[in-house]
């Protein structure tokens, strides 16, 4: 029997998706012993400054990379939408598990739906690409920023004057809050970040043996769509502190992927969608009609 070392951040959420993960590897190969190793990273120890000021390189998933590079993890799960387009050199993502839902959800306070919230209502989220799409959709809007795990954000909401809290419906669904989602965004109004909603799975390159145990948990059309949203973000040099919103799905096995970049201010938000089969592609397809619409610009001011 060999003893699997699985690292995972120690957040109520991160706990959740590293257990799922367990659970499915030790139903498919019980000749294996499976444990868990918490961590604390980066950004789950700096509450107090929004994400985008701290900078954006690794911020959850680097104390777990190093991890898997000194052979103290066999693997490591990460919210994908954690990990930057370029990994360090020796390390891949050898799964991408089947996607919850990808979109975002405004949770209210009163039950009011974002479009019927009276003028100035506060919005919580630190989210520059919630806040940019936002502003684009109701210019009157207000913003608190919100960090934290989704008990903390919950708990922050019910304490302040706050309307209302934006989230990943993907944690707000784990977590078995749904009774608490007053609607699920839809894209034309919030894009999502890339990779949202997707369980990923990283390993050191050579480590063949962990990547057979992980080829049953790939999930093919997932795989295609974040690829697709990576190869965009990757173009466009975004990470997660930069309004890039992006959401692939597959149909009878066409990639469709829809992108966004905007301004901080809302006032400048353009869009692009292509289709095709092969996610790379896809994606620098997406990201160069991007491009030709202003997209370099608007970053170029936001850094």
């Amino acid at each position: 029997m060999t003893n699997i070392r699985i690292g995972t951040r120690d957040s109520q959420l991160a706990m959740w998706q590293a257990e799922w993960v367990k659970h499915q590897l030790e139903v498919l190969y019980p000749e294996h012993q499976f444990e868990l190793i918490p961590m604390k990273t980066k950004g789950d120890k700096i509450l107090d400054v929004p994400l985008a000021k701290i900078g954006d390189k690794g911020l959850f998933t680097k104390e777990l990379e190093n991890g898997l590079l000194n052979n103290e993890l066999d693997m490591a799960i990460h919210s994908l939408k954690d990990m930057p387009t370029l990994l360090p050199s020796g390390l891949i993502i050898s799964a991408c598990c089947e996607r919850e839902e990808p979109r975002d959800v405004f949770l209210s306070k009163s039950g009011i739906p974002l479009e019927e919230l009276p003028r100035g209502a506060v919005i919580g989220t630190s989210s520059l690409r919630r806040k940019a799409q936002l502003k684009h959709y109701r210019p009157d809007l207000s913003f608190m920023d919100l960090r934290g795990n989704l008990q903390t954000r919950w708990r922050k909401l019910e304490e302040s004057n706050m309307e209302g809290i934006i989230l990943a419906a993907a944690g707000v669904k784990r977590l078995g809050w749904e009774e608490r989602i007053t609607q699920i965004l839809p894209e034309d109004i919030m894009l999502s970040a890339v990779g949202q909603g997707s369980i990923a799975i990283e390993i050191v390159e050579d480590r063949s043996d962990i990547q057979a145990l992980l080829s049953k948990l790939k999930h093919e059309a997932t795989e295609k769509a974040v690829r697709a949203e990576r190869s965009l973000m990757r173009k466009l040099e975004g990470g997660c502190q930069v309004p890039i919103g992006a959401l692939g799905q597959v149909f009878d096995g066409q990639i469709v992927l829809k992108g966004m970049v905007a301004s901080l201010d809302g006032v400048r938000l353009i869009r692009a969608e292509a289709r095709g089969f092969d996610p790379e592609a896809v994606g620098n397809d997406v990201a160069n009609q991007l491009i030709n619409l202003g997209a370099n610009s608007i970053l170029a001011e936001i850094r």
